[in-house]
C-alpha cells in the first residue's frame, strides 16, 4: 500500500467539501426545450430488489457539456481524459451586479479587476462564474426570469472574456449557475450561443448549473467533475465538489 497516496488521501478528506451539484427531478428547471425527467419503478423490494428506469435529456440538472455538443467531429464525453476533470478552481464573484442587473454580462475588464485583487489567473484553471443565479433553484419561474414579452434574463459570460481566459491566461475551462454559458442579452443580440461554441471549440468540457459558488474562495479550492461514461454522449449530469484549501 502506497503512504505517499493514503496521506494525501486522509489530507484531503480533513478538509472542508462542497457539493456543487443540484438535485434534480421531474418538476425542477430546465431548458425549456426539454422534457421533464421521467421515472419509473422496474423491481421493487417485494421483487427482491429496488430498481428504476430514469428518461431525461444529456443536458439536465448540474451537467457537463463534451465540445461534440456544438462542435461536430468533436471528443464525446467519454473521450474527455481523467485529469481533464480534477482542476485548481477559480472562483469570479459577480453576484452583486447579477442582482442588480439580470443581464450582466461578464467583461475583460471584470477579469483583470479580480486579477488586480487576486492575482493572475492561472493557466490549467477551472474558471467559475459565480452569480448567486442557483439561490433560485428549483423555483422554475424564478429561474427562467422570462419578462412580459416572454424573454428571459439571466447573467452569462462575453465572448471576449472567454477568449481573455482562454487565449491569454490559457485556462482549462468554466463554469457558471445558468442555463447557457452566454448572458440572456447577448443571446437575443446574436441568436446563438456563442460563447458556449466558442468554449466547446477549444477542444474542452464546461459545467453549467453550479451551486454553492458562494462557499468557496476565489483561489485555492480544487474542483472534481465526476460523470458517467455512456458511449457517444455529448454531455450528462454530472457530480460536481470542490475541496477548499
Amino acid at each position: 500500500m502506497s503512504t505517499e497516496l493514503i496521506n494525501a488521501l486522509q489530507t484531503l478528506k480533513e478538509k472542508k467539501w462542497i457539493d456543487l451539484t443540484h438535485a434534480f427531478g421531474a418538476e425542477t428547471p430546465r431548458f425549456n426545450a426539454f422534457k421533464g425527467l421521467e421515472k419509473t419503478t422496474l423491481f421493487s423490494h417485494d421483487d427482491g430488489f429496488f430498481a428504476q428506469n430514469f428518461s431525461f435529456a444529456g443536458q439536465y440538472g448540474t451537467h457537463l457539456d463534451a465540445p461534440i455538443h456544438f462542435v461536430r467531429d468533436a471528443r464525446y464525453l467519454e473521450e474527455l481524459e481523467l485529469k481533464e476533470l480534477a482542476l485548481p478552481l477559480i472562483v469570479i464573484d459577480h453576484s452583486k451586479d447579477a442582482a442588480e442587473n439580470h443581464d450582466f454580462t461578464i467583461s475583460v475588464e471584470d477579469i483583470l479587476k479580480f486579477e488586480a485583487e487576486h492575482g493572475e489567473i492561472e493557466a490549467g484553471t477551472f474558471v467559475a462564474l459565480r452569480t448567486d443565479w442557483s439561490k433560485r433553484w428549483p423555483d422554475v419561474e424564478a429561474f427562467n426570469n422570462f419578462d412580459a414579452e416572454g424573454n428571459p434574463h439571466a447573467p452569462g459570460w462575453s465572448v471576449d472574456a472567454l477568449k481573455f481566459l482562454f487565449e491569454e491566461r490559457h485556462i482549462k475551462a468554466v463554469g457558471h449557475e445558468t442555463f447557457d454559458t452566454d448572458s440572456s442579452v447577448l443571446y437575443r443580440q446574436n441568436n446563438a450561443l456563442l460563447g458556449e461554441l466558442y468554449v466547446l471549440e477549444q477542444d474542452t468540457y464546461q459545467v453549467e448549473l453550479l451551486t454553492n459558488l458562494d462557499h468557496l474562495p476565489a483561489k485555492g479550492a480544487v474542483i472534481f467533475n465526476i460523470v458517467p461514461k455512456p458511449e457517444k454522449a455529448s454531455g450528462f449530469p454530472v457530480r460536481s465538489f470542490a475541496i477548499l484549501p
